[in-house]
């Protein structure tokens, strides 16, 4: 597959998780997927050419209008979802995988000593509450909803809960259904 028919799917996913929708010119009008919209072609565009000064001086705008500090370079899987704008902060170094939840007031961070040095790793299927901190060189499974004001600087296995400060998991199957809606299926975007 081409680049940049990746990156159209990758937009496609991103896309449809906002209640479903399947048309750019919708999706825009909502304040996440507008701000992933030219996160991801600033990704797919060379710094100088002609498309990636236009996207960067976009993306840059809305940076500051809601607040989200995530760099274009952060390796961030297909169909992510800001829910609501409001300060977010996701280090560069942090992976975050395939169809997850962030909210407002969240930070994802490095920690920068001790044995937790580095940047977490979050799995697919991560729902991340509002005003949640994760940081650390720590591994987040996949299926795992970390409530709002958690402060998490462990490991999480997979089919979590995490809630609190200091972070308390439970472990819960199916824990994020109901909050992770609306997946564009692999087989849907090879089309």
């Amino acid at each position: 597959m081409d680049k940049s028919r990746n990156i159209n799917n990758i937009i496609k996913a991103d896309l449809y998780r906002h209640g479903g929708l399947i048309n750019v010119r919708d999706g825009k009008k909502t304040p996440g997927f507008r701000f992933m919209y030219y996160l991801r072609k600033v990704s797919n565009h060379k710094k100088l050419s002609l498309l990636g000064i236009y996207y960067r001086i976009i993306f840059r705008k809305l940076t500051f209008k809601y607040g989200y500090q995530i760099e274009s370079t952060t390796s961030i899987g297909e169909g992510f979802y800001i829910g609501h704008f409001g300060t977010i902060v996701i280090n560069r170094d942090v992976v975050i995988g395939k169809h997850c939840n962030i909210a407002h007031s969240t930070t994802i961070g490095s920690a920068n000593r001790g044995k937790l040095k580095g940047c977490p790793k979050i799995g697919d299927k991560v729902w991340i509450g509002t005003g949640a901190v994760i940081v650390g060189n720590i591994k987040v499974g996949n299926n795992v909803l970390i409530a709002p004001n958690s402060f998490v600087n462990m490991d999480v296995p997979d089919n979590s809960l995490v809630i609190g400060n200091p972070a308390k998991i439970i472990y819960k199957e199916n824990s994020t259904e109901g909050y992770i809606n609306y997946i564009l299926e692999e087989d849907v975007l090879k089309k």
